[in-house]
């Protein structure tokens, strides 16, 4: 220890009691607050709160987080300003650590600027820390973002210096595939999309990359579903259908806003397959989700299905999905 332990516990203990659940929607008896212990290391007690966290915006969404998070951002920068050594190194890692997550957490609401800014704090913090594999994931995450603001030669390029330094054939590897395959499709070039998404897929399903680590959720249904939005954007609607539909299926029960994501974007390629009705049911379903999380990713797919829809408006399913989406708008402003 470079600072005292009981000191550092103090202004966790703080971040817990006053502003880990203090933008959440939720009644305190239905909260799982964290138990902080005092015999973990502060720092550890700090990587506590943000996990909890991390299950508050899987189940209530960004918006009732975020404010959350940044206050604990500017907490560990005033523990740090008491800290030397050792703790002080762990405390700046942890920091970028929150700060990928704020990035996260306004990619989900829209506010790309406010992602961007703390993707960069957490380039410049995890590098600064000496954590490698942090630094190359938020990279990644950065390509990913770049994608979402139709921006390929970015994503792409990001997602090449991703694969570059992270460790060959690791999770890392194909978590840049993955987003640089998008890039790629933005592009229009179909041919390096589909050999980054084949380089993904056979890293994730193969046998040696880590079962645990940063990306531990990227899985063969991931990258089918990123792989199917690329195909929807390249016009290839049967092939994209077909893939929301798999990774769907092999979603986790509580991957709730994903499959509201992957709902949304599978919509325009179920209305060219499968027709209106079944495109505004998916549509429909992924509406729900996206009012009950305050996703701005479904909201955005949904806002650019619509148009389409119009020709059908008088089919029962396709007007119910406009006025409801109607209502959430007006709800939202």
């Amino acid at each position: 220890m470079t600072m005292p332990r009981r000191a550092l516990l103090r202004g966790v203990a703080a971040a817990a009691g006053v502003s880990v659940l203090s933008g959440l929607a939720v009644p305190a008896a239905q909260a799982a607050q964290p138990v902080l212990s005092s015999d973990l290391h502060p720092v550890e007690n700090m990587r506590l709160l943000r996990r909890s966290l991390v299950e508050c915006d899987n189940v209530l969404g960004p918006r009732h987080v975020v404010a959350t998070a940044e206050d604990h951002i500017r907490l560990i920068t005033q523990l740090r300003a008491e800290a030397a050594g050792r703790d002080r190194r762990d405390l700046l890692q942890v920091q970028a650590e929150y700060a990928e997550f704020c990035s996260w957490l306004y990619q989900d609401s829209g506010d790309h600027l406010a992602a961007q800014y703390w993707a960069d704090r957490a380039v410049d913090w995890s590098n600064a820390a000496g954590d490698q594999d942090l630094m190359v994931y938020v990279l990644a995450r950065k390509s990913q973002l770049a994608g979402d603001m139709q921006a390929p030669v970015e994503a792409v390029d990001l997602a090449d210096t991703a694969v570059r330094l992270a460790p060959p054939g690791s999770r890392l590897s194909a978590l840049g595939a993955v987003f640089g395959g998008h890039g790629h499709a933005l592009l229009g070039d179909e041919r390096a999309a589909q050999h980054s998404y084949e380089q993904a897929l056979a890293l994730v399903s193969g046998s040696t990359v880590e079962p645990l680590g940063r990306g531990r959720w990227l899985d063969t249904a991931y990258v089918q579903a990123q792989h199917a939005r690329s195909l929807a954007l390249l016009g290839f609607h049967q092939a994209a259908a077909s893939g929301f539909e798999r990774a769907i299926g092999a979603l986790p029960a509580s991957y709730r806003r994903d499959r509201g994501v992957y709902l949304a974007r599978s919509a325009a390629s179920r209305l060219r397959t499968a027709g209106p009705e079944q495109a505004a049911r998916a549509a429909s379903e992924a509406l729900s989700i996206g009012t009950a999380t305050g996703s701005a990713r479904i909201f955005t797919e949904l806002a650019a299905l619509a148009p389409f829809l119009q020709h059908w408006k008088g089919v029962p399913e396709v007007a119910d999905f406009q006025r409801a989406l109607d209502r959430a708008v007006l709800h939202e402003v």
